[in-house]
């Protein structure tokens, strides 16, 4: 553990309430800065972009290191100040779970929804190709996650692990920006009930956005 405060620069609504709710299960000392869209279109602000080279959330600062990407900055978190906790290691059971799972969320889940939601904006008619066969892709992501959670509690395992921490935001505070409906997956819906729980999910959300009440059930 080094001897400054660690800085998570939060934007409101965003990807950077994975980082909060880390520190909050890591049990972390950390500084909290918040950062509001702009109102007129929903981006972040010109102090939030000029902290890192991206523009984008989240952001952390630790002393002299300034950090993108919500996979990066949490498995540097876990490694320089969480001692390791809330990853999977290479001999312990579930690994490979975890690795699938960890980067399931940034590399095929969030990137999904996201397309989804664009192509809905551009086209949303049934004659665009492209859109049907990513909300077939859809299903079947969503399908992928459903049989997980009827097999394990968690997506790496038994226990809570950081690719929990990266899947849950396209689950619930995404839908914010596209809506869907979680009805057809109860086994989503008992997860997410099953975060909702948590006393640092709890203080994680009240901290990073306390407008906000989390979507944890089938509709937004």
């Amino acid at each position: 553990m080094t001897n400054h405060l660690l800085t998570v620069h939060h934007l409101g609504h965003s990807q950077s309430e994975r980082i909060v709710w880390l520190c909050e299960e890591l049990g972390l000392e950390y500084e909290l800065k918040r950062y509001e869209r702009r109102a007129d279109n929903r981006l972040a602000p010109p102090e939030y972009q000029a902290l890192h080279p991206m523009g984008t959330a989240p952001v952390i600062t630790d002393g002299p290191l300034v950090l993108g990407e919500s996979a990066a900055i949490v498995e540097y978190l876990i490694e320089v100040h969480g001692n390791g906790r809330l990853a999977v290691k290479k001999d312990e059971p579930g690994f490979a779970d975890y690795l699938y799972w960890f980067h399931f969320a940034n590399g095929t889940l969030q990137p999904l929804v996201l397309q989804v939601w664009f192509l809905e904006r551009v086209d949303p008619s049934g004659e665009n190709a492209t859109l049907q066969r990513l909300k077939e892709r859809f299903t079947l992501v969503f399908s992928t996650i459903e049989k997980r959670l009827g097999d394990a509690r968690y997506l790496a395992g038994p226990e809570l692990t950081a690719a929990d921490i990266m899947t849950v935001f396209s689950l619930t505070t995404m839908r914010r920006f596209k809506p869907y409906d979680l009805s057809p997956w109860p086994n989503i819906l008992a997860y997410l009930q099953r975060i909702g729980a948590r006393p640092a999910y709890r203080r994680a959300t009240q901290k990073s956005d306390p407008d906000m009440t989390p979507l944890l059930g089938a509709t937004p």
